[in-house]
């Protein structure tokens, strides 16, 4: 299995905790070691599976194919105003990432980042009509035109971290990392009004697998 390099520092904290916890209960209650070891391995598993990072190929690169960002749930589909950026009316869609998921992101489409821009906020559950306008999030817009894209990570109630590795003028590349959302919340895309969406709600999208939408 490999893992993402934002749980290095906590595999490394579970590595410790499971060497420690099993000695202390070797030591000092030595009738229920395998409970010490037992609870020590689950630990470990859980906060490994927080960070891992399959290797996802992408089969066919084009960029009039919008892939998922993000594994999780599809939550949402609809037009809203994009007050940010845009300014006008564009689809939205949201894909919950519970505990469960893979938490890292990944492009969407290739090209040039137009826009990027950390927002403090709240820590609203990630289902929250509000989180994705009040939580802590960062906005991303991928290209330019009418076929921009924009991706927002929000981070959740439990989610209290966002990580994000682009910058303005940066060329990326279709279904690299961009970031990662620590143990789970929520990523909206917010599309144009003629792509044609291929996904409904209550959808599992797999990122880079998953194709959400196809552009005009």
């Amino acid at each position: 299995m490999i893992f993402h390099k934002e749980g290095f520092f906590w595999l490394t904290i579970a590595t410790v905790d499971v060497i420690f916890l099993s000695l202390l209960t070797y030591f000092l209650f030595p009738d229920f070691l395998w409970l010490g070891i037992s609870v020590s391995l689950v630990i470990f598993v859980l906060i490994a599976q927080f960070f891992r990072n399959p290797v996802r190929k992408i089969k066919d690169y084009n960029d009039n194919l919008v892939y998922a960002p993000a594994d999780g749930k599809i939550v949402v589909i609809e037009p809203v105003i994009e007050n940010e950026f845009f300014k006008e009316e564009r689809i939205q869609v949201s894909i919950f990432m519970s505990p469960l998921n893979v938490h890292v992101n990944r492009n969407p489409v290739g090209g040039k980042i137009n826009y990027f821009k950390y927002h403090p906020g709240e820590f609203l559950v990630a289902w929250h009509p509000k989180s994705s306008t009040e939580n802590e999030r960062t906005t991303i817009v991928f290209g330019e035109g009418k076929n921009a894209l924009l991706v927002r990570q929000i981070a959740g109630a439990v989610a209290r971290r966002i990580c994000c590795y682009v910058k303005v003028g940066q060329e990326v590349k279709q279904g690299e990392d961009f970031g990662f959302i620590k143990f789970g919340s929520r990523v909206d895309l917010f599309l144009p009004l003629d792509a044609k969406i291929n996904v409904k709600i209550g959808d599992v999208s797999v990122g880079n697998k998953t194709i959400i939408a196809t552009l005009n």
